[in-house]
């Protein structure tokens, strides 16, 4: 009885504020307010009252259990191992890894693995030169501007 009483005075409640908040001509939000005061109102009738004490004591006994339960604290200890595992390798394999992982297993009967051809590093870019009549203190496209202007007599 008592959780029906604190139900209806909320929706009471909530319902008078959005009707202050109507008066002020701020419908956007008192329609909000009334749809929020009609809720605990609406928990109450459905029966979802004691479905909401259930989750909330469920919830306190899970949370009870995670902070003193050392089973708890290691299973949270090799969750952080395996994502630090992972983590790791996907940054070393963007890195370009090892020659390990990338070469081919070979059975030792098979001899000795041919070398492979080194890779050459590309060659560095040879510096632009200056186009003619350009200078070369970065001012190179405000010269033909200039030199545009002056023909023009400007």
């Amino acid at each position: 009885m008592l959780s029906a009483a604190i139900s209806f005075i909320l929706t009471a409640g909530g319902v008078a504020f959005a009707g202050l908040r109507a008066y002020r001509r701020r419908f956007l939000s008192a329609t909000r307010w009334f749809a929020v005061a009609l809720l605990p109102a609406g928990l109450y009738l459905t029966g979802l009252f004691p479905l909401a004490s259930t989750i909330a004591r469920e919830f306190a006994d899970w949370a009870t259990r995670l902070v003193f339960d050392p089973r708890v604290w290691t299973g949270i200890a090799l969750l952080g191992v395996s994502a630090v595992l992972l983590v790791t390798t996907r940054w070393v394999g963007r890195r370009g890894g090892t020659a390990v992982e990338s070469a081919p297993e070979r059975p030792a009967a098979a001899g000795p693995a041919p070398e492979r051809p080194a890779v050459a590093a590309p060659a560095p870019k040879a510096a632009k030169k200056p186009a003619a009549g350009k200078r070369e203190d970065g001012l190179g496209d405000f010269a033909d501007i200039e030199e545009i202007l002056r023909k023009r007599g400007i």
